[in-house]
């Protein structure tokens, strides 16, 4: 059987927050579908080790250091990837932060600047970064890896939720804007993904007994299986689809 459709032999594809957990997962699986790829986070430690994992699969890697809050570092990641590849088929927005856990009202506006700074104004502006190479090309995708909370809220997580609601609505924009050019525009809203990003839930005995039991599945996520839904939409499996929210939350009804 054909499998040629889930092939990204020829394509290059940006990645941020990919030193760890879900960005780092796919830039393995799309390496490994035969993507070149570029991959961001704060530190370039961390991301030369995914790079030596990326060249395993006989694809070239490029490391940057950048910040998903300093505006200037994501312009120049964007630039410095042109510079090397030539061209950017694919991003996929990953980087995100959580610092508090708790109720709106107890919020600090700091915070809440934090957050939205980073989840939701950096997926901006990336979006906007490459969305203007892409324009260019009349050809490209553009995923976003946003979260369930952001289309029913976690208690103890408003602030998180709200910034991951903004990125569902900024994907359904950019798909209504991109589509004329052959730019398709998709997110990803996973429930809870094992990760240390979110240690803090999946290691409260308490908090996932209650959990699993509306989860079907009777299990969290594992970052490799948003990554496999992520090469979906990044191949030509998925052409027709732009604007949608995929919501991987183990078959969980609230």
């Amino acid at each position: 059987m054909d499998h040629s459709y889930l092939s990204l032999e020829g394509k290059v594809a940006l990645i941020t927050g990919a030193s760890r957990g879900i960005g780092k997962e796919i830039a393995l699986v799309f390496a490994d579908a035969g993507a070149d790829v570029a991959i961001s986070s704060r530190k370039l430690p961390d991301l030369e080790k995914v790079t030596e994992e990326v060249k395993k699969f006989g694809r070239k890697c490029l490391p940057v250091p950048a910040h998903a809050r300093k505006v200037e570092e994501m312009k120049i990641l964007v630039d410095r990837v042109v510079e090397v590849f030539g061209r950017i088929d694919i991003l996929v927005n990953n980087a995100a932060t959580n610092p508090a856990i708790g109720p709106i009202v107890g919020t600090e506006e700091k915070v809440y600047d934090h957050i939205m700074e980073t989840n939701l104004k950096g997926y901006f502006m990336m979006s906007k970064f490459v969305g203007t190479l892409m324009v260019k090309q009349r050809s490209g995708n553009i995923i976003n890896i946003s979260s369930a909370g952001g289309v029913s809220p976690a208690e103890g997580l408003g602030p998180y939720c709200i910034s991951k609601a903004g990125i569902n609505m900024l994907t359904k924009a950019l798909a209504l804007e991109l589509g004329p050019y052959n730019i398709r525009v998709n997110a990803i809203a996973p429930r809870i993904v094992k990760t240390s990003f979110s240690e803090a839930l999946w290691t409260n005995e308490a908090l996932m007994k209650k959990e699993l039991e509306f989860v079907p599945l009777k299990r969290v996520a594992q970052p490799v299986e948003i990554a496999r839904t992520a090469l979906y939409l990044a191949s030509t499996a998925s052409d027709y689809m732009t604007g949608h929210v995929v919501v991987l939350n183990g078959g969980a009804f609230f």
